[in-house]
């Protein structure tokens, strides 16, 4: 397709055919029925040598590809954490793609740069955070933490290890055991190692215990290596935990090491005044993530990432060859030396279409909104007599599982769960997942959809109630 005209008339057909599919979403089973393979056989093994009439095309898409669509935006997506939009949020998206901008550097897209550096000003005062916070924006908290994980090495090294690479490795990152898997990958990534990633002793509200931080610390001090970097998190994946954040920070200000705090879907909470005292002692942080595309409304992919001290992030990054130098390196923000890519998506765009579109109190409605609604149903679960709520519903997320006096062993109730889950899910009306918390087999229930209304939520608990009482 190469004429404007078929362009236009082919774009109306699709935004036709996207306000219909949100529209109807919950028409679609929400977890992707397909077996494994059935996609990939269903295609052509191989490319066509001519161009094909993009009716054909659309056509494939709807007959072939959306059956191995798990749908993320419906209101019956309880699993995982939400990657939840927005119509402002896809709107956005469509203009990003259509402007088709590289914002590597200010004089790539000056537009680009300015909207983001403003826009991550206004979400570090929505969000309450420290004044002296710098933002930018990049993809994932994955990318982020590796980010955060890099410069602490930097910063324990002084730039020695980007500079010469590694003589000897006795670098240490400390997180809880309930913290994502992202920090082991991005100690891999970054040449510290798994081995040298300490998983810190929880207590019974599985959040990281201060002083066993300590008690690891002093040891490796005393065994010759160097605490580098702790990572505390605000919302574990499993179970939405809150580390305790104000004695973390005091212990990483007395022995010097850099504090990550990994905030991926609770930072977006912090829009709630109620619930700033999860940020108590962020000021003391060198370094803080959140995901907008995972609870703010906004298309994935979209991370705001900050940092207390702008020039060691610039130092571990930054690179210049002949080739990107411009007439106002040093006046402006380039933001390919703020972290690992050179080349950058306008995410900015949409991030401002979404808080410009439902402002700040439209946000802060919805959020609570979902908070209401999980801790409401988790009081509910609670008093049923056959199920237990097993970790304290801080947010918006449920974990519980069915217990039975048929049931003797742990392993025959971890079983029963688990065939429950998988008939939910099945059943395509609702999505869930799980997690273990000392060794129990919990379902997940995470309310965060943009339109999960109370009964959504209620409806899936029901379902999950007659899975139980059908497996028995």
């Amino acid at each position: 397709m190469n004429n404007i005209d078929e362009f236009r008339q082919y774009a109306h057909e699709l935004v036709d055919w996207m306000a219909n599919y949100l529209e109807n979403i919950e028409s679609y089973p929400v977890k992707s029925q397909v077996q494994p393979g059935d996609i990939y056989s269903s295609l052509p093994d191989n490319a066509p040598v001519q161009g094909e009439p993009f009716d054909q095309i659309f056509s494939d898409f709807k007959q072939l590809i959306i059956p191995g669509i798990t749908h993320w935006q419906s209101p019956n997506f309880f699993a995982y954490f939400p990657a939840n939009s927005s119509l402002p949020s896809v709107l956005g998206e469509m203009l990003t793609a259509t402007l088709g901008a590289q914002c590597m550097l200010w004089e790539t897209s000056p537009a680009a740069a300015e909207l983001e550096e403003k826009c991550m000003e206004w979400i570090k005062e929505m969000l309450a955070l420290p004044a002296h916070f710098i933002g930018h924006l990049q993809d994932t908290a994955s990318t982020a933490t590796l980010c955060a994980i890099l410069t602490a090495r930097e910063k324990q090294t002084d730039f020695k290890i980007n500079q010469r690479g590694f003589k000897s490795n006795h670098y240490r990152v400390y997180c809880s055991t309930q913290t994502h898997s992202s920090i082991e990958k991005a100690t891999k990534i970054a040449g510290i190692g798994r081995e040298n990633v300490v998983q810190i002793e929880v207590d019974e509200d599985l959040r990281l215990k201060p002083e066993a931080l300590i008690d690891a610390i002093e040891k490796d001090i005393e065994e010759g290596k160097q605490p580098t970097c702790v990572v505390a998190t605000l919302g574990t994946t499993g179970t939405t935990a809150i580390d305790p954040l104000r004695p973390i920070a005091n212990i990483c200000k007395k022995y010097t090491i850099w504090l990550h705090v990994d905030a991926a879907l609770a930072g977006t909470a912090l829009i709630l005044p109620e619930f700033r005292w999860m940020n108590d002692g962020l000021e003391e942080a060198d370094s803080f993530v959140f995901n907008p595309h995972k609870w703010m409304l906004t298309n994935f992919d979209c991370t705001a990432y900050y940092v207390k001290d702008k020039d060691t992030l610039l130092r571990t990054f930054s690179i210049l060859p002949e080739y990107l130098k411009t007439q106002q390196q040093g006046l402006v923000n380039d933001y390919r030396d703020w972290g690992i890519p050179l080349g950058r998506r306008f995410r900015a765009l949409k991030l401002w279409f979404v808080i410009r579109s439902f402002g700040i109190e439209g946000i802060q409605n919805i959020i609570r909104n979902h908070i209401t609604i999980a801790q409401k149903l988790s009081v509910e679960i609670a008093a049923h007599p056959n199920f237990e709520v097993l970790t304290p519903t801080v947010l918006n997320l449920i974990c519980f599982r069915y217990i039975h006096k048929k049931m003797l062993t742990p392993k025959t109730i971890n079983a029963f769960n688990q065939k429950v889950l998988e008939k939910v899910n099945a059943s395509g009306k609702a999505y869930m997942t799980h997690t273990k918390i000392n060794g129990r087999f919990a379902i997940r229930l995470v309310v965060g959809q943009a339109n999960t209304t109370e009964q959504h939520a209620r409806n899936a608990w029901k379902l999950v109630e007659h899975f139980a009482m059908e497996c028995l």
